[in-house]
């Protein structure tokens, strides 16, 4: 299995730079998993699409202002993309740059100045100077929405908002778990009347979520770790929904990592799960949670396109795709949705 076998033709103008006015304007391709029948509606018919007993799982986490622009001692540009807050003056954070900062180098970022401690990989380890300030802070004071790299524009004020989900609450990831920015308080609303229950996993999802698979045998790759917290109700809720014949329904590829991560854990049946994962989900790996998912368009050979594929068939999902870039609709982080079932 290469990740040539996951590509398709993606014209930059079906990539959305930009959200809708609106939330819940996407539009949604419906996908049967047992014919491949596709649909064009809107994701406001999700109130039709699901059932009193269905179980929907959104990821909780909260984006940070995770992007930073600062400068070496030496006068040269540098952007700090954080990975993780490690402690309130410590992070992680990949740094962009005409050349690498040296160890025990400065980078100045208005007031705050972050020393370089150490290096793995692509990732520094910087810490904060001489500061009663912490990590929050300077976010606060100078962080940028991490807006995707196929996003050609700078960040707005208004991505503050719609770059997260309504029901964000863990500060954490760096990117947006882009399923759930579809949904506003009056399509919630209209699921609750509708008998649909919630459940909430969290998924810090880090910048690796754009990294590019190496060429050759995806079996033979590693995903990037990303921080997983799956707890007791969310499972009680799994079981409930089991018992009364609903369905389990993830929102995003995040919230099916996270359960099927926890399912695995639990030899099948999830168990609260507090660890990192590197699930890599390829076609031909069974899903023991997960019934139904809803979901965004995703990048060509991209491991989240393989997810889906693993989820719906390969030649379907890629059917469906060429269906969408075909009907125009929106792609990637603020572009439609799919729904799989």
């Amino acid at each position: 299995m290469d990740k040539r076998d996951f590509d398709y033709d993606l014209p930059e103008a079906r990539i959305a730079q930009a959200p809708l006015a609106e939330r819940q304007a996407s539009r949604l391709l419906t996908l049967d998993r047992d014919d491949g029948a596709l649909a064009d509606r809107r994701i406001t018919d999700l109130v039709d699409l699901l059932g009193p007993n269905d179980l929907l799982v959104f990821n909780d986490t909260r984006v940070l202002a995770a992007r930073l622009h600062g400068a070496k001692a030496t006068g040269g540009a540098v952007e700090v993309m954080l990975e993780r807050i490690l402690d309130s003056q410590l992070l992680t954070a990949k740094i962009r740059a005409n050349k690498p900062p040296r160890p025990d180098s400065e980078i100045r970022i208005g007031d705050y100045r972050l020393q370089v401690t150490a290096r793995t990989g692509e990732l520094y380890t910087l810490r904060l100077v001489a500061s009663a300030d912490s990590v929050a802070d300077l976010l606060g004071d100078h962080g940028h929405m991490p807006l995707p790299p196929y996003i050609r524009r700078p960040d707005a004020d208004d991505d503050r908002a719609r770059y997260q989900t309504v029901w964000a609450r863990h500060d954490g990831a760096v990117a947006a778990p882009t399923a759930g920015l579809h949904f506003d308080t009056e399509l919630l609303d209209r699921l609750a009347a509708r008998g649909v229950r919630f459940g909430y996993v969290t998924l810090h999802v880090g910048s690796g979520t754009y990294q590019r698979l190496r060429e050759g045998d995806v079996h033979d790759q590693t995903l990037h770790a990303e921080r997983v917290f799956v707890d007791t109700t969310v499972c009680e809720q799994i079981a409930a929904t089991r018992a009364a014949g609903g369905r389990v329904i993830a929102v995003g590829t995040t919230a099916v990592r996270s359960l099927e991560t926890a399912a695995r854990a639990g030899d099948g049946t999830p168990v609260p799960y507090a660890d990192e994962t590197q699930l890599f989900i390829k076609p031909g790996d069974a899903f023991h949670v997960v019934d139904a998912v809803l979901t965004n368009f995703h990048e060509p050979q991209s491991s989240l396109l393989m997810l889906v594929a693993a989820f719906a068939g390969h030649r379907a999902v890629l059917a469906a795709y060429a269906h969408a870039v075909a009907a125009e609709y929106r792609f990637l982080s603020y572009g439609d949705a799919m729904f799989i079932a």
